[in-house]
C-alpha cells in the first residue's frame, strides 16, 4: 500500500514507518523533523496542519493515513492538546472528504479516566486530564466522520509504552536520566497501581497488523491484557538496566486519574494477530 505517516519521527512512529517498509508498503513519512526516520521513506516537509487545498494530492494519495501526530502526549495538562485538536480535526476531515478510505489514528487509555479493571470499546469515558480530554474528543470526532464519508477507521487506544527509553518522557526516562546524574534515590508514588505495560516495538507490530486489514475497525486496544503493577514493572526495569538507582516510595500521591487497576481488553487485537481479520 501507499502510507502516508504523520508523526513519523516519534516514539512510536519510527517503529511503525521501519516496519511497514520491511513489509513492502511505500511509505510517505510526515513530521517536523527525520532525525529518527527510516532512511527509505519519502519524506514530506508539508505541514499537514497548514495545508488549505489539494491536501490528499500534496500528500502523494495515500491508501492509508496512519495519525500519529500529537505533541507533549507526556505532560498531561498541556494547554497544547486542546489548543491543537481542532487542527487534527480539520487534517482528518480534509483528508477524508479528498478521498482516502482508510485510516489508523493513536489513541490513549486516557481517554477512559478513572476506571477499575479491563477497557473494551463500550468502556464510557470520563477523561481527568486535557491529554485525555482532547484524545477522547477526537475520537468521537473520528467515528462521526468515518460514517460520514464512509472511511474504515481503527481507533489504536494505547497503554503504557516501554522501550526506547531515552526518546521520551516517561518515567522510566526519567529514572535513567536520575541515574546518569549519579543520584541515589527516585521519588516514587507507592508502585501499587496496576497497568497494562507494552514494548513499543511490539505496540508497533499489533499497529501496523492493524493496518494491514480492514475487517476488524473501530477501537481497537493495541495492549497485552496483562496487568502489572507499577512497581513491579519499575523494579524489573531497573535491573534490566543494571541502574544503581533505588525507588523512594510513597513521596508522591497517585494522580487522581489514576486507578488501582485498569488494562485492555485484548480480543480484537488477538483477533487480528491471529489472522481472524481480513
Amino acid at each position: 500500500m501507499r502510507i502516508l505517516v504523520t508523526g513519523a519521527n516519534g516514539y512510536i512512529g519510527s517503529h511503525i514507518v521501519k516496519l511497514l517498509l520491511n513489509h513492502g508498503h511505500e511509505v510517505y513519512a510526515s513530521d517536523v523533523n527525520f532525525s529518527n526516520v527510516d532512511e527509505r521513506t519519502v519524506r514530506l516537509n508539508e505541514n499537514i496542519f497548514e495545508i488549505k487545498e489539494n491536501i490528499y494530492k500534496r500528500l502523494m494519495e495515500p491508501e492509508l493515513c496512519i495519525h500519529l501526530a500529537w505533541r507533549n502526549g507526556f505532560v498531561h495538562n498541556d494547554d497544547s492538546h486542546i489548543i491543537d485538536l481542532p487542527k487534527h480535526y480539520l487534517f482528518l476531515r480534509q483528508m477524508m472528504e479528498s478521498g482516502c478510505k482508510h485510516f489508523v489514528v493513536m489513541g490513549s487509555m486516557h481517554e477512559v479516566g478513572y476506571w477499575e479493571g479491563a477497557i473494551d470499546e463500550n468502556t464510557p469515558t470520563n477523561p481527568k486530564s486535557l491529554y485525555g480530554i482532547a484524545k477522547n474528543s477526537l475520537r468521537q470526532m473520528c467515528l462521526e466522520m468515518a460514517e460520514q464519508y464512509d472511511v474504515c477507521l481503527q481507533w489504536i487506544r494505547g497503554f503504557y509504552i516501554l522501550g526506547d527509553d531515552m526518546k521520551n518522557n516517561s518515567i522510566f526516562t526519567k529514572i535513567m536520566k536520575a541515574d546518569l546524574e549519579g543520584k541515589d534515590t527516585f521519588p516514587f508514588t507507592t508502585g501499587k497501581n496496576q497497568y497494562d505495560f507494552i514494548k513499543v516495538g511490539q505496540l508497533a507490530e499489533q499497529i501496523v497488523a492493524v493496518a494491514e486489514q480492514t475487517e476488524i475497525s473501530g477501537i481497537i486496544n493495541c495492549c497485552t491484557g496483562k496487568p502489572h503493577s507499577l512497581a513491579e514493572e519499575t523494579e524489573k526495569f531497573i535491573k534490566e538496566h543494571n541502574l544503581k538507582i533505588r525507588l523512594d516510595y510513597g513521596v508522591y500521591p497517585e494522580r487522581i486519574y489514576d486507578s488501582p487497576g485498569i488494562w485492555g481488553d485484548p480480543t480484537k487485537i488477538n483477533k487480528i494477530l491471529t489472522g481472524k481479520g481480513d
